[in-house]
């Protein structure tokens, strides 16, 4: 075991005799080696010393001595140096006699000691007894004797203190967490920075020494102050306040410095700057370095890295490793990586070990096969346990679940925690529940988050919904007095740009209107091609304007075989001009069960004249 004690204090002496200084100064500048041999033969000269004054009957030289033959190791030659001096009444002895009874494994007789040391005003004594007590459970004469420590000053008892009454939740620690830090102590200064950082005192004002500094901004001085001394967690939490802010070239130094120091979260963290940077090599490596140490995240980074390149195998190698390192998204990635590769049954047991091991998006995943294998009801807790676990994705398939069976307001409450996730598909699902029951402030609200989120449906909806409310408030403008500004157009022509077939169609009909013909005939083309049957009639008429009759009898028998009424009468006109009226009569069959009415009745008047024709 280690000396307990401040080191700085260099076990409480401060009582060595020196070799006296003679006032020459050394004409060369000593290299290393020399110096470290000047030091010995320094040592040796003080040894010698304190043994003649301690057989001479010194106390303080006993004391002395002794301090140092136990700081070398040789706690037998210390003790009897120790207890003479203790035993004449020597504190600093008393306190290193304790450290030495420790080393040896008799706690209560050290104890005894580091009690008299403490008594005496030693507060490396009352920590080393603070140390002791907390050690066998009895946190109460623990905190006391700590408390006597730090207050006298000593650093390392203002942080076991700290220790102590974090420990038991109690709002002192910071205190003494802050006093150790400012006295130096880097492990103080870390966990004084994680206190800050978790707010865990909302109320604290920076101190004077930092200036006004928010909470972030006085946890990353305290992180730094732990860092720059060696602190490789520190290094590791200051980077990754320097990345979220931006600062990724100063995060990844410190990254770097900590990685070094062989913190593998660091070199796991290190390798994703590296590989958003484009140095997918160096990355790969640092993943390597941090999997090697057991990072599970680091072996799950390099397994999406192989599974990128096609390198299966190399993939689901590191994915295992991930699992053994107990990271359960290893488990979960090779139920991916079986899923990609058509092999369900494995994915599956996969999943399942990734969803009992509390993994919520395989639980998702679980359920999702389940689902398609039409075990619904097995589905369901799947799904439960992910949303109740925070699954965004598995609230919205509940939603689609209950809708499926009918259970509207179930589906609509999971749509709703969904949708207040910032899931653009539930939000969508709420607002059009919302739009049926004419909660239109609501239906526009949750309309505006799908469209924003990237929902095409939401965006000509929610275009649509404006439109209406425009009309309604009497505010409603024709096609043809449309512009750019106007908030609905913005909405259709983004649904439009997004291949919303609807939306492509309305904005088409805009530029028909200001007399942009060709624009308006891209309109019609793209959605006529997606399918649209509203949009190849509509790029017939434009067509027939123009005089391309053929290319517009096409696209209205596109648009009559997909069900449109309007092109079927149009092709039953047609065909009727140029006296193929059997052909015409079955067009107008066409139009009459295709509809609307006002169509239907249209083509069913066209018929009867065109049987009277062919019976005459």
């Amino acid at each position: 075991m280690g000396l307990m004690g401040d080191k700085a204090r260099l076990l409480e002496t401060d009582r060595f005799v020196h070799a006296p200084d003679d006032g020459r100064e050394s004409e060369l500048q000593m290299d290393a080696m020399e110096a470290a041999e000047a030091a010995e033969a320094s040592d040796a000269v003080t040894e010698s010393g304190h043994r003649r004054a301690a057989e001479a009957g010194d106390t303080a030289a006993m004391s002395a001595l002794g301090a140092m033959l136990l700081r070398r190791g040789d706690l037998d030659g210390a003790e009897a140096y120790l207890r003479s001096a203790a035993a004449a009444g020597d504190r600093a002895a008393a306190n290193n006699l304790g450290v030495l009874l420790h080393q040896r494994g008799y706690g209560d007789e050290a104890a005894g000691w580091w009690r008299i040391a403490a008594v005496a005003g030693s507060a490396a004594a009352a920590h080393a007894l603070g140390r002791h007590y907390r050690e066998r459970g009895d946190e109460p004469a623990a905190e006391y004797w700590l408390r006597q420590s730090a207050e006298s000053g000593h650093c390392l008892g203002a942080y076991a203190l700290a220790d102590l009454l974090e420990h038991r939740g109690d709002i002192g620690a910071e205190r003494w967490f802050r006093t150790a830090a400012e006295r130096g102590h880097r492990e103080a200064a870390y966990r004084l920075a994680r206190l800050i950082e978790d707010g865990r005192d909302a109320d604290h004002r920076a101190v004077p020494a930092y200036g006004e500094l928010n909470q972030q901004e006085e946890a990353e001085q305290w992180y730094r102050q732990a860092a720059a001394r060696g602190h490789r967690r520190a290094a590791l939490q200051l980077g990754a306040l320097l990345e979220e802010r931006g600062d990724v070239q100063e995060a990844g130094r410190w990254y770097l410095s900590a990685a070094k120091d062989g913190e593998p979260r660091a070199a796991c963290a290190l390798g994703f700057l590296l590989r958003d940077a484009g140095d997918e090599e160096s990355a790969a490596e640092w993943w390597r370095r941090a999997a090697q140490d057991g990072d599970g995240n680091a072996a799950n980074a390099l397994g999406a890295l192989h599974a990128d390149r096609g390198e299966l195998q190399t993939a689901e190698r590191w994915y295992r490793a991930a699992l053994d390192a107990g990271d359960v998204n290893g488990a979960y990635n090779i139920g991916l990586l079986c899923a990609a590769q058509g092999r369900e049954g494995r994915g599956e047991q996969w999943y399942r070990r990734a969803a009992y091991a509390g993994h919520r998006e395989a639980a998702n995943a679980l359920a999702i096969l389940l689902l398609q294998r039409g075990d619904a009801s097995g589905a369901e807790p799947w799904f439960s346990k992910a949303a109740e676990a925070g699954s965004v994705d598995a609230a919205f398939n509940l939603g689609i679940l209950f809708a499926g069976r009918g259970a509207e307001r179930m589906a609509r409450t999971w749509y709703e925690r969904a949708a207040a996730a910032g899931h653009t598909e539930a939000a969508l699902q709420v607002a059009i529940v919302q739009l049926r029951d004419g909660e239109l402030r609501d239906a526009e609200r949750n309309l505006r988050c799908a469209a924003g989120g990237g929902s095409a449906e939401a965006a000509f909806r929610l275009a649509d919904l404006l439109d209406r409310q425009a009309s309604a408030a009497g505010e409603g403008l024709a096609d043809g007095e449309r512009t750019a500004d106007d908030e609905s157009v913005q909405w259709y022509e983004r649904a439009a740009r997004q291949g919303h077939r609807r939306a492509q169609v309305r904005v088409g009909m805009f530029a028909a209107a200001r007399g942009e013909t060709v624009e308006a005939a891209e309109w019609y083309r793209a959605a006529a091609e997606a399918g649209s049957r509203n949009g190849a009639f509509n790029l017939g008429l434009l067509l027939a304007r123009e005089g391309s009759l053929p290319e517009a009898t096409l696209w209205w028998q596109r648009a009559a075989e997909a069900g449109h009424g309007r092109a079927a009468l149009r092709l039953a006109l047609l065909a009727a001009r140029r006296g193929a009226l059997t052909e015409a009569q079955i067009w107008c069959a066409h139009a009459v069960d295709m509809g609307p009415p006002e169509v239907a009745e249209r083509a069913a008047r066209l018929r009867t004249a065109l049987q009277e024709e062919l019976s005459a």
